[in-house]
């Protein structure tokens, strides 16, 4: 069995109920972290409608909460789950703010230049990966 998340007629994902069920769960746990609605809709008969407004100011948000995040286990927990939303809103032709991401690091760090973006660089080569696996 396998479930469906669909932005108007486009299949964005469909990962096995196991893999969906954990992202869902995910979604509520940091729809309350960032203090935003996802757009992710509930699941119904195997399918979830994205609402793309939404879901863009939420992957926007999650993005730039993570890239604040510098306690080193609360980076490693939220990095996975935030790469798959980056990489479904890729699949969805979304565009997210990676600017603001490359800021907090260069701000966090203290340092400009190549190595103040080698956080973002990682996410980024981590998103591309990752969009592989959710196709639908």
């Amino acid at each position: 069995m396998s479930q469906y998340y669909k932005l108007g007629d486009q299949t964005l994902w469909n990962p096995s109920n196991g893999a969906s069920r954990l992202f869902m769960r995910q979604v509520i746990l940091y729809e309350a972290e960032v203090g935003l609605v996802s757009g992710v809709g509930p699941m119904e008969a195997d399918e979830c409608r994205i609402d793309p407004v939404a879901f863009a100011a939420f992957a926007d948000a999650l993005l730039g909460w993570h890239g604040r995040t510098r306690h080193a286990v609360m980076a490693t927990l939220s990095e996975g789950f935030v790469a798959t939303v980056l990489a479904l809103a890729e699949k969805a032709d979304i565009e997210v703010n990676w600017q603001t991401a490359e800021r907090a690091e260069s701000d966090h760090l203290k340092v400009s230049g190549p190595h103040a973006k080698a956080w973002t660089a990682a996410l980024r080569q981590k998103v591309r990966e990752l969009t592989r696996h959710v196709a639908p």
